[in-house]
């Protein structure tokens, strides 16, 4: 009789500690942002989630799975431009999984394959383009590389929401080559402005000048008002005002010596 009690809290203890294993592999939580991929004997059952899961044990094994945006740091590139420089790129990539089943089933770890992806793909398309148009165009190689890495993830169940090229370092030759490009620009631009100021210049004084010579009287004007500027400065210049008119005589009168 003392034996058998002795065996009976072993008999009980032992059946609850199978029940608590069975119990903790059978229940998942999974949060609002996850899912469980559940397999039966191997085979895809469904997608779970989120809430409570409970699971057959043995027969079915699950595997979680984050929706939420990650963001992926693109190592730097070597990559040659279509124009023959050499360039250091690196960038940054933003994006999430919309299908679980895909992103399990068709690749073994989406992580690590969008990473080599969109190393891959960052050569491929800069190298198609030249080197002011790295530097001036980053929202269109943003767009393109992006459009290019969307379509190839699709097939893993893969989102890529944006790309953002962060940095294109040069050397320091092509450093100080595009210093003295950019030197030269601001040196044409400014003879072309200052050409074009001349010229505009040259047009106003024909027209004040056309406007003067059909006018006598505002050609009288502008000769006070020279003269008064003249007389306010401060100089030891002397101004003896003559009249327009008296001009005009001494020139009609020097015409009609000079005639025969």
């Amino acid at each position: 009789m003392t034996g058998f009690l002795d065996f009976l809290p072993v008999a009980i203890v032992l059946p609850l500690i199978v029940i608590v294993i069975l119990l903790s592999q059978a229940l998942r939580i999974l949060r609002e942002y996850e899912r469980g991929v559940v397999f039966m004997l191997g085979r895809f059952w469904r997608v779970k989630g989120p809430g409570l899961i409970i699971l057959i044990p043995i027969l079915q094994k699950m595997v979680r799975i984050d929706l939420r945006t990650r963001v992926l740091d693109v190592p730097s590139q070597d990559v040659i431009s279509r124009d023959n420089v050499s360039v250091k790129v690196n960038a940054v990539l933003y994006y999430r999984v919309i299908d679980p089943e895909k992103a399990i089933i068709q690749v073994e770890n989406y992580d690590v394959a969008t990473s080599q992806l969109a190393q891959t793909t960052l050569r491929s398309v800069l190298g198609q383009h030249e080197l002011d148009e790295m530097l001036s165009g980053r929202d269109k190689l943003n767009a393109d590389i992006q459009r290019i890495l969307d379509q190839q993830t699709d097939a893993w169940g893969i989102k890529v929401a944006n790309v953002e090229l962060k940095h294109v370092d040069l050397n320091e030759t092509m450093v100080r080559a595009i210093a003295k490009q950019a030197e030269a620009e601001r040196l044409r631009r400014a003879k072309v402005i200052d050409a074009e100021g001349e010229f505009q210049a040259a047009q106003k004084l024909l027209e004040a000048g056309e406007i003067l010579a059909a006018k006598p009287q505002a050609m009288q004007l502008r000769y006070l008002g020279t003269l008064l500027n003249i007389a306010g400065e401060k100089s030891s210049t002397i101004v003896f005002p003559m009249p327009v008119e008296l001009l005009e005589w001494f020139r009609g009168v020097s015409g009609s010596k000079e005639k025969p």
